[in-house]
């Protein structure tokens, strides 16, 4: 009985020997918040608790809950570079950005590119350069919708406004194109006032117009984030009526003047060839057909009516000068591929040039100096 209480006491002495040895194990630590220096924690002996152990941490501050920040946050879309403004200046200007349409209303002449090679590379490059917008080209391109969304992407990122050229003027492809979100849409071959205004039905929700709906989960309303697009999307849009024909020459007074027509673009190509002028688009007959068209597009801007600003593409006859002393506020200076294309046979042209010179001038000193020229690799 004794040897028991004894056991009994020895395991007693053991079990408070290993609680007051843990529990000094367990003193808290505590450190300052204004630093996270090693040398500053510091030992503080204090009241403990051998099931819990207690951190102190600096108070955190409040923060608003994430719903109201949410509910708060206003989307306001990049503005449009301008080139006569810097990047930081437009970035600053978040609150109005400019349209295509809100500067040809400001007087502005407008300078732009067709794009028909359909890459967003050079869609970036292009918009990166300055030019005040881009076209991209459905109508002669051999892109369609896919495509062009990868172009309207390149130039989104470079903040240059997009516009569509589609390859007919129906129903269909204006709806596609619009969901798309360019700035602009353009209507080819438009020659009577009838299929203006059909033009711009197809760009108008009903009840102004015969567009379909699907603007809360399309881009051109931000996937249905920008609750202002039904409001605002008609004062943004820039529509563009091309005329290209004898028949819509004739027709376009009537052409400009219909509500909702904001450019009539002209075709001086398919202008020449409706006249048998194909291979000769500077024939004297085109250029007096052209000069008439132009004035009846600056007519309906007299008329107190509105009526369309003059938009149009430069040639080599007729150069983007020459176009906007004529009252042009849109001038399309150039094709992607055309800028493309001469750049690459200038390259090569003076490769080949410079090697004839250069076996020319070789082939010279050998003959002066009796084959004493040497080798660079001797």
């Amino acid at each position: 009985m004794v040897q028991v209480e004894q056991l009994l006491i020895w395991i007693c002495a053991l079990f408070l020997t290993s609680l007051f040895q843990s529990h000094s194990a367990m003193a808290t630590l505590t450190f300052s918040t204004s630093s996270l220096h090693p040398k500053t924690l510091t030992r503080k002996p204090g009241v403990h608790f051998p099931c819990k152990t207690f951190i102190h941490l600096p108070k955190s501050p409040n923060f608003e809950s994430l719903s109201s920040v949410i509910n708060r946050k206003t989307l306001i879309g990049p503005p449009i570079r301008s080139t006569t403004t810097t990047i930081s200046e437009s970035l600053s200007n978040t609150t109005a950005p400019q349209t295509l349409k809100s500067r040809l209303k400001n007087g502005e002449t407008l300078y732009g590119l067709f794009l028909l090679s359909f890459s967003p590379t050079l869609a970036e490059i292009a918009g990166l350069s300055g030019y005040d917008f881009v076209v991209v080209d459905m109508e002669h391109g051999p892109g369609g919708i896919s495509q062009a969304l990868s172009c309207l992407h390149a130039l989104a990122a470079a903040r240059t406004p997009a516009i569509l050229r589609l390859p007919d003027s129906d129903a269909a492809w204006a709806k596609k194109a619009l969901d798309l979100g360019p700035q602009g849409i353009m209507f080819p071959m438009i020659e009577s006032q009838k299929m203006a205004k059909k033009a711009v039905s197809y760009c108008k929700f009903p009840p102004n117009g015969v567009r379909g709906s699907a603007h809360t989960v399309v881009r051109a309303s931000d996937y249905g984030i920008d609750n202002g697009y039904l409001s605002n999307y008609e004062d943004e849009l820039l529509i563009m009526c091309q005329v290209e024909s004898e028949e819509g020459v004739k027709k376009i007074d009537e052409i400009a003047s219909v509500d909702g027509v904001d450019c009539v673009q002209m075709g001086p190509l398919d202008l020449s060839a409706s006249m048998g002028y194909l291979w000769d688009p500077g024939n004297k007959k085109v250029k007096e057909m052209m000069k008439t068209a132009e004035k009846g597009v600056l007519k309906s801007t007299e008329k107190g009516r509105g009526g369309a600003y003059l938009s149009g593409f430069a040639m080599p006859h007729d150069s983007p000068d020459d176009l906007r002393s004529r009252g042009y506020h849109m001038i399309s200076g150039a094709v992607d591929i055309g800028l493309f294309r001469s750049a690459c046979v200038e390259d090569v042209k003076k490769f080949k040039m410079k090697s004839v010179d250069s076996d020319e001038e070789n082939d010279g000193i050998e003959i002066a100096k009796d084959g004493d020229e040497k080798y660079w690799s001797e």
